[in-house]
């Protein structure tokens, strides 16, 4: 099962006429390279009979709008011709009821027309890495004798949904990274490329840790993708998700959540925080202070609240550092806390650089406080340079 190889066969379901050409003519480089190989259904009847006819194909992307049978009706066919598939949705921008059923009946992520190909190249990377990585863990599974080898493999597929490569420009840099504990986690990141040229950033924690987390950790992840790209603010990104969380959580889960728009042609960062570590701002000579907790609890557990936004102007050279709790409560083997005084001032004698840098400063300050005392939660870290 786990032995699929290149070309990886994708059915695209769609009654478009004008997407088969178009696909075939943006991922021709992919296609030529021998990555790829693309097979066209008009609806839902016609995928399922491409579906029965070929178990090579591994990714369904499909619409939802489509005559005879829609994309949602197909998604709940798909797993009784061939249950190790992955499907992602093709949805319009803000329609969170349709990519909330979509998510519900088994979709494993979704781009938005019109379809942005860069998007999709990396969408459909990261569902065939997920994929393989669920396939190596159904065929390891009979191999299995301890539960912390099921818990190692479902970090590897948590880690394989993170971004690896993130948006730059002569204005920004981006960098995020996670090192798991030796347990599953809920801890993650985000980096969107939104309307207009802004980005959205996200960095988020999960209650408990174990399998539970990582799948609450998953959902929330794709319904907060789901809601940055249909809402502008980020006050209301984090209430939306609130609510989608709260329909259905009956183990009382819940994450912790920072969510921040960034516009590089004014530096201006607008933030909502949803009971999580306050980020932290490092200017450019090396000074920290740290951004203001803007009232909001930690989403899942309580439906209809309202979150409040608040907005900085960043100066050429400032970063500001997403982190989640991993970082302020690594303990060394005195059980001493790392703490935010020690964050807030790694940067007081040497002045910061690029982001990656400054990210890899903070888990190596970690690191060495920690020293041999075992990693008790998973440690995350974003950083956000502005440029001038």
């Amino acid at each position: 099962m786990s032995g699929i190889q290149p070309p990886y066969k994708i059915l695209v379901v769609d009654d478009e006429p004008d997407l088969q050409p178009l696909v075939q003519q943006r991922m021709r480089r992919y296609v030529r390279s021998g990555q790829y190989q693309f097979t066209f259904a008009q609806n839902g009847v016609e995928a399922l009979e491409c579906l029965r006819q070929d178990d090579e194909i591994v990714i369904v992307l499909s619409d939802i709008n489509m005559p005879k049978m829609d994309g949602l009706a197909l998604l709940d066919q798909i797993p009784k011709v061939n249950p190790n598939i992955r499907s992602v949705i093709i949805s319009a921008y803000g329609d969170m009821k349709n990519i909330r059923t979509a998510m519900n009946r088994g979709a494993f992520d979704f781009v938005t027309k019109p379809v942005d190909f860069d998007d999709l190249k990396l969408t459909i990377d990261r569902t065939l890495q997920q994929l393989l990585e669920w396939r190596d863990a159904l065929g390891a599974r009979d191999r299995l004798v301890a539960l912390q080898n099921e818990l190692n493999v479902a970090s590897q597929m948590q880690q394989s949904i993170l971004p690896k490569s993130f948006p730059q420009g002569s204005d920004f840099e981006i960098y995020a990274s996670m090192k798991p504990a030796r347990s599953v986690g809920g801890d993650f990141f985000d980096v969107m490329r939104l309307e207009g040229g802004v980005l959205g950033l996200a960095v988020a924690d999960v209650s408990d840790k174990g399998v539970p987390a990582a799948l609450f950790m998953m959902s929330s992840r794709t319904l907060l993708k789901g809601a940055a790209i249909g809402l502008g603010k980020p006050s209301e990104v984090l209430a939306e998700v609130n609510n989608l969380l709260c329909e259905d959580n009956e183990t009382a889960m819940f994450v912790t959540l920072v969510y921040a728009v960034y516009d590089p042609s004014n530096r201006k960062l607008t933030f909502a925080n949803g009971g999580h570590n306050p980020p932290v701002l490092i200017d450019r000579d090396g000074n920290a202070t740290r951004l203001p907790l803007t009232g909001g609890v930690a989403l899942g557990l309580v439906p209809d609240l309202e979150y409040e936004q608040m907005s900085v102007t960043l100066s050429p050279g400032d970063h500001v550092i997403f982190y989640t709790d991993g970082v302020t409560e690594a303990m060394n083997e005195a059980e001493e806390e790392f703490g935010m005084d020690r964050l807030e001032g790694l940067f007081s004698q040497s002045r910061p650089s690029e982001a990656r840098v400054v990210n890899d400063v903070i888990f190596d300050a970690v690191m060495d406080f920690a020293g041999d005392a075992p990693q008790s939660d998973d440690i995350t870290c974003m950083t956000l340079r502005a440029e001038g």
